[in-house]
């Protein structure tokens, strides 16, 4: 088997199905899309990504919720926090979320995801309307105050290294589909996602 310089296989061709993902958009009566939700440890945005996955589902909506430590206990439970490490967990992430979207759902991540190459890159395996990158914007202090997992404590102490916001960067979205304050009641960021949806036709709501 000859493998080209990406690590695949000449002889691996994709294979189109007959039930497209338009076919269960119809179905689903939804568009299916990815929700991108980036922000520093303990912005809120796993709070806000099960907000968001518990309304959507409440509409009759079919929805997927990707979480981080989630993932990492089994995707990607091979994975350090080295950068490379890093983009390969967002790559592995981006790929699970295009496939859930090509079975038409709405899938909500929540990833630290620091970089903003890498998150272009996820952008990429989407059509325009398909990925929504949602910035939750806490500052630092705050999110430290909250520190539920007490991991800032320990990256301050040393005691874990590659700890974005403290001894590794964040680069903020320079243009996210919704720029949302962390520090408002979580059921206005959220009224603000559901908005953006309606707003796009990835979903509508009878009145």
């Amino acid at each position: 088997m000859d493998i080209l310089e990406n690590g695949r296989s000449e002889n691996i061709v994709w294979h189109s199905h007959n039930v497209t993902r338009q076919w269960r958009e119809q179905h689903n009566g939804h568009k299916g899309a990815v929700l991108w939700l980036t922000g520093l440890s303990g912005s809120g945005k796993s709070t806000l990504a099960g907000a968001i996955e518990t309304q959507l589902a409440n509409l009759g909506i079919k929805t997927y919720l990707l979480d981080g430590d989630n993932v990492r206990h089994g995707l990607c439970r091979d994975l350090g926090f080295g950068d490379g490490d890093r983009q390969e967990n967002i790559r592995r992430i981006g790929e699970v979320a295009k496939l859930m979207v090509d079975a038409g759902l709405i899938v909500a991540t929540a990833f630290i995801s620091p970089y903003q190459e890498d998150r272009q890159r996820v952008r990429e395996l989407f059509e325009p309307d398909q990925f929504y990158e949602l910035y939750v914007d806490t500052p630092i202090e705050v999110c430290e105050k909250r520190d539920p997992k007490g991991l800032y404590q320990q990256a301050r102490a040393g005691k874990i290294s590659h700890f974005t916001g403290i001894d590794s960067p964040y680069q903020p979205p320079q243009n996210p589909e919704l720029h949302l304050d962390g520090l408002r009641p979580i059921h206005d960021s959220l009224a603000q996602v559901i908005q953006l949806l309606q707003q796009r036709n990835i979903i509508s709501i009878a009145n």
